[in-house]
């Protein structure tokens, strides 16, 4: 599983480097169960990788799990109402949220989360992380199905 964390680690920093990223987390998500599992998290004192979360229907599940489309919200009224944590996210200094599916053909296996200050996700930036994500997306496959 070490090597599996590691391409984790290595998107992270390609992320953080190429654009930037406050806070980090990979989701393994599985839509026939609902539920979801955080497998990588940049920060584990605020967001430790242990549990399962719930899916519930909503806009975000449709326009990310459902569409397979990247989800940016560049302000925390944007993003609050999908995220009941989002005081918490503020608190760790972020105000803006990306959600890139990762895919395995054409089912959404899990999410990749970026956050960061508000208006963080400029169109170039957004294009630049969703580049990186389908760039390692064959190495993150296996790690996040093991996630669940």
């Amino acid at each position: 599983m070490a090597e599996d964390i590691q391409v984790f680690r290595d998107l992270h920093n390609a992320v953080k480097k190429a654009i930037g990223a406050r806070l980090f987390t990979i989701s393994a998500m599985n839509m026939r169960e609902r539920i979801a599992r955080r497998a990588y998290t940049s920060h584990p004192a605020d967001y430790p990788n242990t549990g399962v979360k719930e899916v519930f229907d909503d806009a975000w599940t449709d326009h990310v799990m459902k569409d397979g489309k990247s989800f940016i919200a560049n302000t925390t009224a944007e993003f609050a109402p999908y995220f009941p944590d989002h005081a918490q996210i503020n608190a760790l200094g972020c105000h803006s949220a990306m959600n890139i599916p990762v895919f395995e053909g054409e089912e959404v296996i899990g999410t990749v989360n970026i956050l960061d200050d508000e208006m963080h996700f400029t169109p170039e930036a957004a294009q630049q992380a969703e580049a990186l994500v389908r760039q390692y997306e064959a190495g993150l496959i296996e790690p996040l199905r093991a996630a669940l």
